[in-house]
């Protein structure tokens, strides 16, 4: 993970002004790397993810439809963009929730210690 830490920083010391850091930053990840970031830990914030992205692209089944999509680049990196945003948000709402659920935890096991 060092290895990838070092990559990071060192990408972003010598950006590009090209308007595609993002896209070669991730080219520049391992495999590893990119798999433990595409998945969520659970089951509810993967569901979750898939349900946004199934309404920005559109919520026609496809066992009963034949969806194709088509877009521009600039299009298909907001997309992106905008799965991204949410994965973050969802997992930090996840972490977040974890934590209050350990801080009740803690809470009721010191109060039943009293």
């Amino acid at each position: 993970m060092n290895n990838e830490l070092n990559r990071s920083q060192n990408f972003f010391n010598h950006e590009n002004e090209t308007g595609e850091s993002l896209w070669k930053y991730v080219q520049s990840l391992s495999p590893e790397t990119i798999s433990q970031l595409s998945k969520p830990d659970s089951a509810e914030v993967f569901q979750v993810m898939e349900r946004n992205i199934i309404g920005l692209l559109g919520n026609l089944p496809s066992e009963h439809f034949g969806v194709t999509v088509s877009t521009s680049r600039d299009h298909l990196g907001k997309l992106l963009a905008s799965a991204m945003m949410s994965g973050y948000f969802l997992r930090n709402a996840e972490q977040r929730l974890n934590f209050e659920k350990s801080l009740q935890a803690i809470n009721s096991s010191t109060q039943d210690e009293e």
